[in-house]
């Protein structure tokens, strides 16, 4: 098993649906900041939201796995192997992450994670 690199690249607020339906003074997420970078494998980094983690485990696993190897969805989503776009489920203040298969073996107990 592989780590994965996660990039925060852009926080966002929709302000008409924050007008709607947001609390008074809302904004773009106070958790995560622009260039934020974590590294994760079979678990979910210190710092990073757990409800961002929720949204973009499944793609973090497949490229931990081996999934960086090849394109996501058949080729029609991201053109680049070993990258993945994804976002928090917050809809009035998505979070937009990269995630990058690496080549820097998970580690359990500093001992190297087999997928073998």
């Amino acid at each position: 098993m592989k780590k994965v690199k996660i990039t925060v690249l852009k926080t966002t607020l929709d302000k008409e649906l924050a007008a709607e339906y947001g609390v008074e003074g809302l904004t773009a997420c106070p958790m995560m900041r622009e260039g934020q970078v974590f590294f994760a494998d079979y678990a979910k980094p210190e710092g990073l939201c757990d409800e961002a983690w929720k949204a973009i485990y499944q793609y973090v696993f497949a490229l931990a796995h081996g999934a960086g190897n090849e394109l996501f969805y058949y080729g029609d989503w991201i053109r680049k192997p070993g990258v993945a776009i994804c976002s928090c489920n917050d809809g009035l203040r998505p979070v937009i992450f990269k995630l990058e298969a690496t080549q820097e073996e998970a580690q359990i107990n500093d001992e190297p994670v087999s997928t073998r």
